[in-house]
């Protein structure tokens, strides 16, 4: 059995891009990274995927990758900062340690509606190449956030499959 001092960086790559639950020691062997080599991550989630495919266009574009919880906390652990677009009530609730809160929809009377400032407030607080791991409550709405960043620019973006109920069913670690 190889070490992980063996691990090469392919390796490693390759388990979190085809969505294999990390073991702890891949976290160690994944922070260990460097930058260029983890973006390889997001070169094949955003705008890195349209090259491979001729037919992709804008009206076509190429939708983000959905991870499982515990591959997107390593994730985290690895560098990649957690977008949380549920509402700020929901956020209040308890939300992954770490995440920042920037809500894809707002609560009204009527039910949801669409945040208007949504990309104006995440560009403000995230870099179009930072790489981010994009959370809600179920993986519905992280899944339409994290389309819209893809199709404004940021090239590494990945989703949260199962959202933060996934998240708290794993007993990842929460405030609150």
């Amino acid at each position: 059995m190889a070490t992980l001092a063996r691990l090469s960086y392919p390796v490693v790559l390759a388990t979190l891009r085809h969505g294999a639950i990390n073991p702890p020691p891949f976290a160690a062997a994944a922070a260990a990274m460097p930058t260029a080599a983890k973006r390889m991550l997001g070169s094949v989630r955003c705008g890195g995927a349209k090259a491979l495919h001729a037919e992709a266009t804008a009206e076509s574009p190429v939708p983000p990758r959905s991870v499982p919880v515990r591959v997107a906390y390593e994730l985290q652990q690895a560098g990649y900062r957690y977008l949380d677009v549920r509402t700020e009530g929901e956020f209040a609730g308890g939300h992954p340690v770490g995440a920042v809160n920037i809500p894809y929809m707002h609560k009204t009377g009527s039910g949801l509606t669409k945040n208007t400032h949504f990309l104006e407030k995440v560009s403000a607080t995230f870099g179009k190449e930072d790489e981010i791991i994009v959370g809600c409550q179920s993986g519905k709405r992280s899944l339409m956030a994290a389309s819209e960043l893809c199709s404004a620019g940021f090239t590494a973006v990945t989703d949260i499959a199962g959202g933060f109920s996934a998240w708290r069913e794993n007993e990842l670690p929460t405030n609150q």
